[in-house]
């Protein structure tokens, strides 16, 4: 089992949010039994742009157990596909093209997203399956 992460989880556990940390490290850990976590270049970007020492990052996931998986050219086609659809259907810019890239890269790349997610990756990446710690 391959379960891509999103940067709001991993972020939860590594700055310590007092609302989500607990349910994402639950979840983080259960998906780590399950088998292999995987970061996309966006998500590690966004994680070493908040680490107070960006230079760690490979120590920190690392030792986690989580691994750099890079985008492939059938992920950049489905999040620019899919980024196209949400602007014609009227979608303003509240999802850029790296919001499209995380879920494309977990719909081609991954079996599963773990993602604190308010319904946009359910929304626009169908089949994909989003684990959200927090909803019990």
């Amino acid at each position: 089992m391959i379960t891509a992460l999103d940067s709001s989880v991993l972020l939860d556990v590594l700055l310590e949010d007092p609302l989500h940390r607990d349910s994402s490290l639950s979840a983080l850990l259960a998906a780590h039994a399950a088998g292999v976590l995987v970061v996309c270049p966006v998500v590690w970007s966004e994680v070493r742009a908040a680490l107070r020492e960006p230079d760690r990052i490979g120590e920190h996931l690392g030792a986690a157990g989580i691994r750099f998986d890079p985008f492939d050219e059938a992920c950049a086609d489905l999040a620019g596909d899919l980024w196209h659809v949400y602007r014609r259907e009227g979608g303003k810019r509240e999802h850029l093209i790296p919001d499209f890239l995380v879920g494309s890269h977990a719909k081609v790349r991954a079996d599963r997203l773990l993602a604190r997610d308010r319904g946009f990756f359910r929304r626009r990446f169908d089949g994909l399956t989003v684990i959200d710690p927090s909803r019990p």
